[in-house]
């Protein structure tokens, strides 16, 4: 028998009520662990770019994660803002084969990169991406830290958060446990462990330092005008509060014969 009190169902309330109980755990299930806070050169007004951690960035960016991602908005010449000579550019840049104008007969030809071309990407089109990834499809890291929120910690914490899955998660084929990623299957696999690459100017390559550094090139590559629009910003101000100034002092000068009384036509 079904109890009702002022109208409504007791059962349909214990139902509504078990309902409550359980949607927060399953919310939970499906959200990601909030990114750990990390201090990042580039943050705050006077924020800029730290160039030998944005160079080793580079490094672990072409040696590591260029097999499987794209940086479609980032050109070869880009590097010159980040102190890499023009011939350095170039060797880069030629590294890499891009497409070419078609031949006579309208084939596709292939021709080393050049300093104005982009990035390529290491797959033809995203069938071959997911063909060669168990059917993921790995983003595009040009934008990254934009379209995360939190991108640069986001990156940071997805990068050295790997571990183990807890009892009563049971992983699909070919995914790893990262809690930092909606739902704590990801299919990329660790990319980064201690000594992965040598860094060229000698600073100990460990999964946390390459994370770090491969943020920061990620935070040049999203916004090359960061320290440009830093600087832009601070002198704006500095301009409007000098102005703010002058303008004080000469509304001062201005209304300073109207508070003495005096007829300011007088002289006229």
């Amino acid at each position: 028998m079904t109890l009702t009190f002022k109208g409504f169902s007791l059962s349909l309330g214990l139902s509504v009520a078990a309902a409550l109980a359980v949607a927060p755990g399953a919310d939970a299930a499906g959200s990601a662990k909030h990114p750990k806070h990390v201090e990042w050169e580039t943050e705050g007004p006077f924020g800029h770019f730290d160039i030998p951690a944005v160079q080793r960035g580079w490094q672990v960016f072409r040696e590591v994660c260029a097999a499987c991602h794209s940086l479609d908005y980032f050109r070869f010449r880009n590097l010159a803002d980040i102190g890499y000579e023009e011939n350095m550019i170039k060797a880069f840049a030629a590294e890499y084969e891009v497409a070419g104008e078609p031949d006579d007969f309208g084939d596709p030809t292939t021709r080393p990169g050049l300093p104005q071309d982009p990035f390529p990407s290491p797959f033809a089109n995203e069938n071959a991406a997911r063909a060669a990834n168990g059917g993921a499809l790995p983003p595009d890291l040009s934008l990254i830290v934009k379209a995360r929120h939190d991108g640069a910690n986001y990156v940071y914490s997805l990068l050295t958060g790997y571990e183990s899955a807890p009892a009563d998660v049971e992983l699909s084929a070919g995914r790893y446990y990262n809690p930092y990623f909606k739902g704590g299957q990801i299919s990329m696999a660790p990319p980064l462990t201690d000594d992965l690459l040598e860094y060229e100017d000698g600073t100990e390559a460990s999964s946390d330092q390459m994370a770090r550094d491969l943020v920061n090139f990620l935070i040049y590559v999203a916004e090359p005008n960061l320290q440009s629009r830093h600087q832009m910003g601070i002198s704006t101000m500095l301009f409007l509060l000098l102005l703010a100034v002058l303008l004080y002092f000469s509304k001062k000068q201005v209304w300073k014969p109207v508070k003495q009384g005096k007829n300011v036509y007088e002289d006229l």
